[in-house]
């Protein structure tokens, strides 16, 4: 939006001085011209059209509720072509011009970005140009609106702000169930899901907490306090993974029908590979304890909040399989014990790739420590070794033997 600058007024100003200076706005296509009039009168409308269609109720005949409900998402459909207009007419104008501001320049280049996905993925530009018109006008709203509009607009903002989201997560889950899709795009496709659940949790979630009474988000409060902690500073790839991990919990909570069991167990399964991945690459002792520590914590997350809930498995004998593993599990009440068992669990699940068998070794030696598993001791051979002495044969060297 425009920057504001400080304006002197002479304390003889007329009335006709006072008309003329607001004319002169009118004529001009800025954001305090008539394209601001015209969004503030679209954004009056639906706001009056908003209200009426949540005070209907279940006594109300249907010819009503479908006349509302029409006007209602007219009066929507309008107020977003008002944006769109301003942005063409006054944003777009003023960056060819170089008279932009950074945020405007930064708005326009989202804008065609959003634009430029109409060819090929007009279900995802559908919905990310509805939040990219919504969010511009809350912006501004924010910064210039009266306390009493904001409150109003938020209600109506959260409710389809909302939905969009919604619909974005499910169409990226859509694309995860396409076997072509995955193998062109898997890591895009993940990288979108993460990157728009980061986005709702940091600018929407907030405020949902602030404006609705819900027992559930009690449940996921100390998730979204710990997802706080990685909104700071530059993050390593262990930080990275952790900080999906949370948004990843979040989301079985918040987008459990937009990003269903099955797409969710696939990126349980992309974020436990590169935890893997990166036990394997982490040379440093410490920080590959690190990594571990975080791996088990995302092998709980993975078992308690999706696994445990899965109801239909591909083969049966998995199924048998991990409800014996969740039946130990769940009535262990030592830590050490439950970490056993994971341990376990992952080394009769990991293929015996070159790289697992790295991880699997790591994983054994972490059962020898907890005293389950024996060191399997080498015993190497050194080779036979003859001295040569001035005026003798040689002579054969008893064997000896080094614990490896």
């Amino acid at each position: 939006m425009e920057e504001r600058s400080l304006k002197v007024l002479e304390a003889d100003t007329t009335f006709f001085n006072k008309i003329t200076s607001t004319l002169s706005k009118l004529l001009m296509p800025t954001r305090v011209g008539i394209n601001s009039l015209l969004i503030n009168m679209k954004r009056n409308n639906i706001l009056k059209n908003y209200e009426h269609f949540i005070s209907l109720d279940s006594n109300d005949d249907d010819a009503k509720k479908e006349q509302v409900k029409n006007r209602y998402e007219e009066s929507y459909s309008l107020y977003l072509e008002s944006i769109d207009k301003y942005i063409m007419d006054s944003v777009y104008k003023k960056v060819k011009k170089g008279m932009a501001t950074d945020f405007e320049k930064s708005a326009i280049a989202s804008y065609y970005n959003i634009v430029h996905l109409k060819e090929n993925e007009y279900l995802e530009y559908k919905y990310r140009k509805q939040k990219f018109l919504l969010e511009l006008d809350y912006e501004n709203i924010k910064v210039n609106g009266k306390e009493k509009i904001r409150e109003k607009f938020e209600n109506l903002y959260l409710s389809k702000i909302d939905g969009l989201y919604k619909g974005i997560i499910k169409n990226y889950s859509v694309k995860l169930s396409d076997s072509d899709a995955i193998k062109n795009n898997s890591i895009s496709i993940f990288a979108n899901i993460f990157s728009t659940l980061e986005e709702y949790i940091k600018n929407v979630f907030p405020l949902k907490l602030q404006k609705e009474k819900n027992e559930t988000f009690d449940k996921i409060i100390k998730d979204y306090e710990d997802f706080e902690k990685f909104t700071v500073g530059k993050l390593d790839e262990k930080e990275f993974i952790e900080k999906n991990m949370i948004l990843l919990g979040l989301s079985r909570v918040l987008f459990t029908h937009s990003l269903p069991l099955v797409a969710a167990e696939q990126c349980y399964k992309k974020l436990l590979n590169d935890a893997r991945n990166l036990i394997v690459n982490t040379k440093d002792d410490n920080k590959k304890e690190e990594v571990y520590v975080m791996l088990i914590k995302l092998v709980e997350d993975y078992n308690i909040k999706l696994l445990s809930t899965k109801l239909y498995w591909d083969k049966p004998e998995e199924r048998e399989k991990y409800k014996k593993f969740w039946n130990e599990y769940s009535n262990s009440k030592n830590s050490e014990k439950k970490e056993i068992l994971i341990l376990k669990r992952e080394i009769s699940e990991l293929e015996d790739t070159d790289k697992f068998k790295v991880l699997k070794k790591y994983y054994k030696s972490k059962l020898v420590e907890f005293g389950v598993m024996k060191n399997i001791r080498s015993f190497k051979i050194v080779q036979n070794s003859y001295k040569i002495e001035k005026g003798k044969m040689p002579k054969k060297e008893k064997l000896t033997s080094t614990i490896k």
